[in-house]
């Protein structure tokens, strides 16, 4: 069960420069472990130690934010998209 997971440019260096990437998993977390078998430290930046999406770090699966689902806990299907989103912040 693939799905399109979208990545931000700077994440690209760990998937060999691809802004989109095909992945398998059932939920939210088991794409994240999918993702970092095949893409060296791509976990390490999206989640902390207790296995928790980063504060900074938003993650939507066909437009609509995690933290309005599910979570990590968010099922997924297959044909849909994820879209990894570093939050930004700045300015005076």
């Amino acid at each position: 069960m693939a799905v399109k997971v979208l990545i931000p440019t700077p994440l690209r260096n760990l998937t060999n420069n691809q802004a989109e990437v095909s992945a398998e998993g059932n939920t939210v977390a088991e794409l994240i472990d999918q993702l970092s078998k095949s893409y060296n430290g791509l976990r390490d930046r999206l989640v902390d130690e207790n296995g928790k999406i980063r504060r900074f770090v938003n993650i939507y699966v066909n437009e609509e934010d995690i933290r309005f689902l599910q979570g990590e806990s968010t099922a997924l299907k297959a044909g849909d998209q994820v879209s990894i989103v570093p939050a930004i912040a700045g300015g005076k």
